[in-house]
């Protein structure tokens, strides 16, 4: 470093352009007299007395008198202990700068934008790791590989999880292997062309970024009910209703447990259409009271907006896009069950399990 990038470096260290250029003067020539350093330096000649002072103040030179005001440069012990602390503030502050531009605080925002997708992909990775019940996410291959350990992770721990895959680019990918897909996911389907990377947890978290080869980076991270189901009507018809099976870990058999009424509906509608008598249990919450509770017994009758087209095949998801319930019947009290952000409906259902069908 020579002395005029050693001047500057001690000037972002606090002094000033003076003071810099005397203090490195007083390094090479180890002492010398007041008017020498103006001299050899930048300092104007009125100015330097001052100069020296401020620079003995903060323990950089001292000076004495022999016949005039003579300085040298003070043992470095202290000034190198101060300017390596001002550079450890520095890096810390860099490394918190960069912190809070890649991952702002969310936690007491409903809504956040976010500039890089690896913070999506992080925020999505660890709420995917603390789900409770339900996980809908659409991502790429390379994608899966990165949340492959937190969806495994969700499913050891008993959350349902529909996975979309689709590709990067106009490509055709290489799928993970149906072994990986068994124990990442409930059921997995694939879309083949890009869209937005998209994951929602417990009905409750949206973490979503477009594509990678879209004009711009950025990121939405939501931590609100009413967004995150705008996302899930994305998800739904966007990427999963229209798509078939990959993989798949339900079968024709009963019991089997449905997060999704609308899914649940389909079944229990063309249960109830051959006469069936449906056993049902239902996980979820009163919406009086918001209180945790399980009720069981026989389904009754099912509600819904649209109207099934009555040709055997499966109803579109379209059709339950508004009102979406059914009627749970024992012991001679009847209650109505809803879906996601049920209000009218006695409970809504986060689990619901069709036990029998006879």
């Amino acid at each position: 470093m020579n002395p005029d990038e050693l001047a500057a470096t001690l000037e972002e260290a606090g002094l000033s352009p003076y003071q810099a250029d005397a203090f490195v003067t007083l390094l090479e020539r180890g002492s010398a007299s007041a008017t020498d350093v103006a001299q050899a330096s930048s300092v104007p000649d009125p100015r330097i007395y001052d100069v020296l002072r401020g620079l003995e103040e903060r323990g950089y030179v001292e000076t004495y008198e022999q016949g005039s005001l003579q300085a040298r440069a003070r043992d470095p012990t202290e000034v190198l202990d101060d300017l390596r602390s001002r550079a450890t503030r520095l890096e810390d502050a860099a490394e918190e700068i960069e912190t809070r531009w890649t991952r702002p605080d969310i936690e007491d925002h409903a809504v956040s934008i976010v500039k890089r997708f690896d913070t999506v992909l992080t925020r999505a990775n660890e709420l995917i790791r603390s789900a409770d019940h339900q996980i809908q996410i659409g991502l790429t291959p390379p994608q899966f590989d990165a949340l492959e350990d937190a969806l495994v992770a969700a499913r050891e721990a008993g959350a349902d999880v529909k996975l979309c895959l689709f590709p990067e680019t106009a490509a055709e990918p290489s799928l993970p292997a149906t072994e990986r897909l068994a124990e990442a996911c409930t059921e997995a389907r694939y879309r083949r062309i890009p869209a937005p990377f998209v994951a929602l947890v417990d009905r409750s978290w949206t973490c979503f970024a477009p594509n990678r080869h879209s004009a711009n980076e950025y990121g939405v991270l939501v931590n609100d009910r009413t967004h995150a189901y705008v996302f899930y009507w994305y998800f739904s018809t966007c990427l999963w209703d229209v798509y078939e099976p990959v993989y798949s870990a339900r079968d024709d058999e009963l019991p089997t447990t449905y997060v999704d009424i609308r899914e649940a509906l389909r079944r229990i509608e063309s249960l109830l259409e051959e006469g069936r008598r449906i056993e049902a249990t239902v996980e979820g919450f009163e919406t009086d009271t918001g209180l945790e509770t399980t009720a069981s017994g026989t389904v009754t009758d099912v509600d819904y907006t649209g109207r099934s087209d009555g040709d055997g095949g499966a109803v579109p998801i379209t059709q339950f896009a508004g009102k979406a319930a059914f009627a749970l019947e024992r012991d001679g009290r009847t209650r109505t069950v809803g879906g996601w952000g049920a209000i009218v409906e006695d409970v809504e259902a986060v689990r619901i399990t069709l036990e029998s069908a006879t």
